[in-house]
């Protein structure tokens, strides 16, 4: 059968009304305008005929159940269907688990009153395309979130993947399950927006599903894993630089399936009419203790005297990994910084506009 939809990405929205924002001097986020920016997206896609909009995680910038409220009656009004499932920020604390889902019941999840604390779900988006949303948010046993899938809905998984009525699966989880940095899996920065148990997630996956949409990371990034032949898209956040969506369109034919991606920025909000360059500068400004930790910490440990004359020069690094396709060169740092950060340049596949080869569907089951 052949497949042809498109749909839209919007990732970690952080919603907060006014009076809800939490101020910090040294926040890289945009709360205050990420109304604004999520109606203009809603504007720029109104006319584009969309199946559905995706939503993965970080809906509301702490949880706050008016936040949550105010998203959901936007949500309703729209002609399209709507996915969402929980980010971190949407569940903070363990006893939030029950506040979400009764929320979002008309957006994926099926009831939260019978099941409030199940925070994944499955569902038909299309006639034989299947969307699965799941849960990475999990505590420790000192009570620190972290990125985990906990072995009931493994189970969950690996069963309903065993249900054959479905021509291609969709999969949608908050947390990276593919590196989409430089050495992410190993390094302390990176590692706290990474799945813990990835590997065991890809291995009930591997053959079944080869789309995963991502958030959490805040950048644009494609990854592909050879070994488990999966693309981890995710999509940066609608309040930091670039303040990106995206627009995908899947079609298969006797030549193939392949999804077409198109990203785009929001670049005007009546509050902010130049948008990207205030962004991009307000990030600049409070980039200073970021990249200064990466200058002594491991693996490079450079001295502070050191670190602080290669500062100026990191002012947009994540900026510039935040809007995807980054290419660095740093031809005065020391070779050891020179390697390190070069290093952060992207691979392919490219991040924002591509057209990714599938292998069909059919060849899913």
């Amino acid at each position: 059968m052949a497949l042809k939809f498109k749909f839209a990405i919007a990732s970690d929205l952080h919603i907060a009304l006014p009076h809800t924002i939490w101020h910090h001097p040294s926040r890289f986020h945009l709360v205050e305008y990420s109304i604004p920016a999520f109606e203009e997206v809603l504007s720029q896609i109104a006319h584009l005929d969309i199946d559905f909009l995706l939503l993965p995680g970080d809906l509301t910038q702490h949880g706050e159940p008016e936040n949550h409220q105010w998203l959901s009656e936007r949500l309703a009004q729209l002609p399209y269907p709507v996915y969402v499932i929980a980010g971190n920020h949407d569940v903070p604390r363990p006893e939030t688990f029950d506040q979400f889902t009764p929320h979002y019941t008309n957006f994926g999840f099926k009831s939260g009153k019978s099941e409030p604390r199940k925070l994944y779900y499955e569902c038909e988006v299309l006639p034989k395309v299947r969307l699965i949303g799941l849960n990475s948010n999990q505590f420790d046993a000192e009570g620190q979130q972290i990125g985990w899938i906990d072995d009931e809905q493994l189970i969950w998984l690996e069963s309903i993947l065993e249900n054959q009525d479905y021509e291609l699966n969709l999969v949608t989880i908050h947390y990276n399950v593919l590196e989409h940095m430089h050495d992410q899996s190993c390094n302390a920065l990176g590692q706290r927006y990474m799945l813990g148990n990835a590997d065991r997630l890809c291995q009930i996956l591997q053959s079944k599903v080869q789309l995963i949409f991502t958030g959490h990371l805040h950048v644009q990034d494609i990854a592909y894993s050879d070994r488990y032949d999966l693309y981890d898209i995710t999509t940066g956040s609608l309040v930091s630089f670039p303040h990106p969506y995206r627009i995908l369109s899947y079609s298969s034919d006797d030549s193939g399936d392949r999804l077409e991606i198109e990203s785009f920025r929001v670049k005007s909000i009546p509050e902010q009419p130049d948008l990207l360059h205030f962004s991009r500068e307000w990030m600049g400004d409070r980039s200073h203790p970021f990249v200064l930790r990466l200058l002594t910490h491991a693996p490079l440990n450079l001295p502070i005297e050191i670190a602080e004359t290669l500062t100026p020069e990191l002012r947009y690094f994540w900026a510039y990994i935040a809007d995807g396709d980054a290419k660095f060169e740093f031809p005065n740092f020391p070779p050891i910084a020179k390697k390190y950060f070069e290093a952060f340049s992207d691979i392919p596949p490219k991040d924002n506009n591509i057209t990714l080869a599938l292998r069909s569907h059919n060849q899913t089951q």
